[in-house]
């Protein structure tokens, strides 16, 4: 190689010297610098998109909900029908409520039918962490549409001292 580049004439050898660095230049950029290019674009772009995510939540960062305390006077002064309802509500249950009675002055009856079995026990979470309202006795039974998922419940709530 070396006897077949000094056997060129001085401008031909500038010639395929000058080719050969073209040819190292574009194999770097196609093989090294655009993937790496690539890559750096879609993390930018992860990252920008990460940053506006952020910038939405940023506002709900103080509507955190205070700390669970069963203790509240707020819950103490609730009577158990405006608890349940409030609650429901905002879990989407109410939807699923046939009906609810007051059994006593901190209890009370709740029938449901078709109600998501998930979204009922998150519900009863709810209500024993915040509002200090526990299950005295239940009955369940599979719901009438047969989804998977979904039961009849009838509950009696009572809250604790």
């Amino acid at each position: 190689m070396k006897d077949w580049l000094a056997s060129l004439e001085a401008r031909e050898r500038m010639f395929v010297v000058a080719g050969a660095v073209a040819v190292v230049l574009a194999i770097l950029y196609g093989f090294v610098w655009a993937p790496l290019d690539r890559e750096h674009d879609t993390m930018r772009a992860s990252v920008d998109s990460w940053e506006r995510a952020l910038a939405e939540i940023q506002p709900l960062q103080g509507m955190q909900a205070p700390a669970q305390d069963t203790s509240r006077p707020q819950a103490a002064q609730q009577t158990p029908v405006v608890i349940v309802d409030q609650t429901l509500r905002a879990r989407g249950l109410d939807r699923s409520l046939r009906r609810s009675q007051p059994t006593t002055s901190d209890g009370i009856r709740v029938e449901f039918e078709n109600v998501a079995f998930d979204d009922l026990v998150l519900w009863l979470d709810d209500l024993g962490s915040q509002y200090a309202m526990q299950v005295a006795s239940g009955s369940f039974s599979p719901g009438t549409e047969g989804v998977r998922g979904r039961i009849n419940a009838t509950l009696t709530l009572e809250r604790s001292p």
